[in-house]
């Protein structure tokens, strides 16, 4: 269907006045707000304050210009010497193999280039308002005060680039994506005290972070709660259809009724959605980070090393080292060596680096095997809603996320295109 026809369609308004966001990180947070705007009562409902899962520990990037999916062509050949590297950036848990099959296959299958570019696209026009949403979320004053406007760059330690290099060209040439190439000369100006594994970069100047996630997170719900939203400290064991419509949400400690219920629980949606039978292909892709608190050295702005996956961001209280991803399941302990491979890389990036004491920390990305998020209605369930699926790009999605579930919840005509978002493509 073209993107003017799906726009111009009658979206069916919801009944109720009812809503229930299960979960309080960034795109629950975004979703209530923007929910309790539009008049709606609304009650988020999670075991832990809002920001303390995911969107707490995550590289603070909040608008990214390069909108590429994970899944590249020839990505597949890379894996094998990722996984045998004690260094690299992507961990396969043996006793986990079996159950990320599946998943592995569709992320394999989303690499074709075809659904690339369409994957993209679809980034793009998610990510391109996110600002803006954050800005209209918080206000001007304390946008000023947590997100910086200074751009990004990413650094490799080769000379030529590979195949997912200029495909990621390609693309940023067809979004009209600014880029400035680096030598390492220019890397040597920008960030001194770089050592000469850093052999060329890449300017996004239009990119932004910020400085403190989880303050990003709570400063929503500070708006939320002064709009008379209500917060449930609960978990959600089981969404139960009630005859005549509306849901009742059978948590730890009560039971709670709502017309309108909207998943917004990361990585752990699918146990509430597998019970109804519509589960998503979602895995975990567990990163880690590592804070240094009183860093030695100061970015002007994020860095990625690309080669290395991981990221190093200037954060209020200290230098972020943050990235690779662990495929291992919502049970399995962390492995804190790997937060402590991130300091490695650091130091191998900048051999002077010093800090206080460092913290650990490991979050769960809940990942899509094409890297577009689920926006929409649950197929098979009305006034059931279902935000996840970010992967690696929450807080750049999180925002426009909020805004345009609001929209479709509530009946509006949708800002983009809400077709290549749909639960219903799976």
């Amino acid at each position: 269907m073209r993107a003017e026809a799906q726009l111009d369609k009658v979206y069916m308004p919801f009944s109720g006045r009812n809503v229930a966001v299960i979960g309080a990180g960034i795109i629950g947070i975004s979703s209530a707000l923007y929910l309790k705007r539009a008049g709606l009562d609304v009650t988020v409902v999670d075991p832990l304050p809002p920001g303390s899962a995911t969107s707490y520990g995550n590289a603070g990037m909040v608008r990214h210009d390069c909108n590429v999916p994970v899944a590249m062509p020839g990505m597949l050949r890379q894996v094998p010497g990722w996984l045998l590297n004690p260094l690299g950036p992507l961990v396969l848990r043996p006793s986990y193999a079996l159950k990320a099959a599946p998943w592995l296959l569709q992320w394999i299958r989303a690499g074709r280039m075809d659904r690339v570019n369409s994957a993209a696209d679809a980034l793009c026009k998610l990510h391109e308002g996110n600002l803006a949403c954050y800005r209209d979320l918080i206000g001007g004053d304390t946008f000023e005060t947590l997100i910086r406007e200074v751009g990004g760059i990413q650094i490799w330690e080769s000379e030529a680039s590979g195949l997912s290099d200029r495909i990621t060209a390609e693309i940023n040439r067809r979004q009209g994506v600014v880029t400035e190439p680096l030598s390492r000369r220019d890397l040597e100006r920008i960030l001194p005290g770089i050592s000469g594994i850093a052999k060329r970069g890449l300017l996004y100047p239009n990119n932004a972070h910020t400085t403190n996630p989880h303050r990003l997170v709570t400063a929503i719900a500070e708006r939320l709660r002064q709009a008379g939203g209500i917060f449930a400290t609960e978990r959600v064991l089981k969404i139960i259809p009630r005859e005549g419509g509306g849901y009742t949400l059978m948590t730890n400690t009560a039971n709670r009724k709502a017309d309108i219920v909207v998943i917004a629980a990361g990585a752990w949606s699918n146990r509430l959605l597998e019970p109804l039978g519509a589960g998503l292909p979602l895995e975990t892709e567990r990163g880690y980070h590592l804070m240094l608190p009183t860093p030695s050295i100061e970015l002007p702005m994020p860095l990625q090393m690309k080669n290395r996956g991981f990221a190093l961001s200037p954060m209020e209280h200290g230098l972020r080292l943050a990235g690779t991803v662990e495929i291992a399941g919502l049970e399995a302990a962390p492995d804190e060596r790997r937060s402590e491979i991130l300091l490695k890389h650091a130091r191998a990036l900048f051999p002077d680096l010093k800090g206080g004491q460092p913290t650990i920390w490991m979050g769960y990305r809940p990942s899509l095997p094409d890297s577009v998020p689920a926006i929409g209605e649950v197929p098979k369930y009305r006034c059931l809603y279902i935000a996840t699926g970010h992967g690696h790009t929450g807080m750049i999605g999180g925002g426009s996320t909020g805004r345009l579930l609001a929209e479709l919840v509530i009946g509006n005509r949708p800002y983009i295109d809400p077709a290549p978002y749909s639960p219903t493509r799976f």
